[in-house]
């Protein structure tokens, strides 16, 4: 009798372990199926550095670079209008400074020069206007600025007179002699 019940007891324990066992492998565990799974709403992952980009080509500047970041075109006769230019850039005093904005042709005609006198260290962005420019309403013109000592700045507005103009950046050496053309700035005020 003794031997029965050491039998049901080790067959009751192996049956208990058997259960349990197969119990826990049965289901697949709920962790494993969720993990396998992407969320509905993922969140946008960052571009690893070794993973080529495209270039941004948005109309941004650096610090040392000045920027035309607007343009007023109004009417002033016939083939004739005003210009104020918004300019943003990082003066400094005359040992830095946005010496003069000037309207250009796509094929790097010099059109209008407005020279600045002085620095804007505490007047940023400002505003300068100039003219008469002469130039039709269909005509295409470039807006840009000069910057004491380092030369054009690459940002600058384009468009059509009539229509407005828009952020482009253009080439370092884009109509690049125009710096040596008159007018040119008899010096810095301050």
């Amino acid at each position: 009798m003794r031997s029965c019940r050491s039998c049901l007891g080790r067959k009751s324990t192996i049956a208990i372990l058997t259960l349990l066992f197969v119990g826990c492998t049965a289901q697949p565990p709920q962790s494993n199926s969720q993990q396998s799974q992407p969320p509905l709403e993922a969140e946008p992952t960052e571009t690893l550095p070794d993973t080529p980009s495209q270039p941004d080509t948005s109309a941004s500047t650096s610090e040392e670079e000045a920027q035309v970041i607007a343009v007023d075109i109004t009417p002033n006769g016939t083939s004739n209008y005003q210009f104020a230019v918004t300019i943003a850039s990082p003066d400094t005093g005359c040992d830095q400074y946005a010496n003069w904005w000037e309207v250009v042709t796509p094929e790097g005609e010099l059109l209008y020069r407005r020279i600045l006198a002085h620095s804007h260290v505490d007047e940023q962005p400002f505003t300068r206007s100039g003219g008469p420019v002469t130039i039709d309403a269909d005509q295409v013109a470039i807006v840009r600025v000069h910057m004491h000592p380092d030369g054009y700045s690459t940002q600058a507005m384009e468009g059509i007179v009539g229509k407005g103009l828009a952020p482009t950046t253009l080439t370092d050496e884009f109509a690049s002699e125009l710096a040596e053309a008159e007018p040119q700035p008899s010096g810095c005020t301050f």
